[in-house]
């Protein structure tokens, strides 16, 4: 039963998670925070990371991640395949309309009816991953009014590096896994 559980919840958020990995973040929050109480916040917010740093798309990572979690191996076959699914139903499907019809003008419209949906999507759960990282642990030395100061700082200088000098995102994400494990064993 759990395994139909898993395919039939990710199955879902491959169907409907337009836009990529980050957009389907969301769904998956919802699907196993919420719905299932599969993974807490906490975890669901270490999924993301550790979904986000691994090669892949960050949502069959998540499924794979919650598969093996709940039911071992088969779990995250049956939760992976239940993601992957739709997305080759659908692709096949949109790119044999796509190549067909791409110069209708119904076809452009649609797609740009979608854009301002998509960032919205991206822009829901990077707001839920900031509240839960951003959030300090009781008694935490470096924070203010419950934010954790260090994860703001690294957060501030990871983007601003990212934005502005384009370094390259592995060094970024190695150099704030250093200097943020040496700042919390210290502090």
């Amino acid at each position: 039963m759990i395994l139909l559980e898993l395919f039939w919840s990710f199955f879902q958020i491959g169907l409907f998670s337009f836009g990529g990995g980050y957009a389907a973040l969301p769904l998956i929050e919802q699907q196993v925070t919420r719905m299932h109480s599969w993974l807490t916040v906490v975890e669901f917010t270490d999924l993301v990371t550790i979904s986000g740093m691994t090669p892949g798309p960050i949502a069959i990572n998540a499924a794979t991640f919650v598969g093996i979690r709940i039911a071992g191996i088969p779990g995250a076959l049956a939760a992976t395949f239940g993601c992957v699914l739709p997305s080759v139903c659908v692709v096949s499907l949109l790119a044999f309309l796509y190549f067909r019809y791409r110069d209708q003008r119904l076809m452009q419209a649609g797609l740009a009816g979608l854009r301002p949906a998509v960032v919205a999507l991206i822009a829901s759960a990077g707001v839920t991953i900031c509240r839960t990282a951003f959030t300090a642990e009781q008694g935490s030395f470096f924070s203010l009014f419950g934010v954790d100061g260090v994860a703001v700082l690294l957060f501030l200088a990871a983007f601003l590096l990212l934005r502005w000098k384009k370094p390259n995102p592995i060094l970024v994400m190695l150099g704030t896994g250093v200097v943020g494990g040496a700042a919390y064993l210290l502090l």
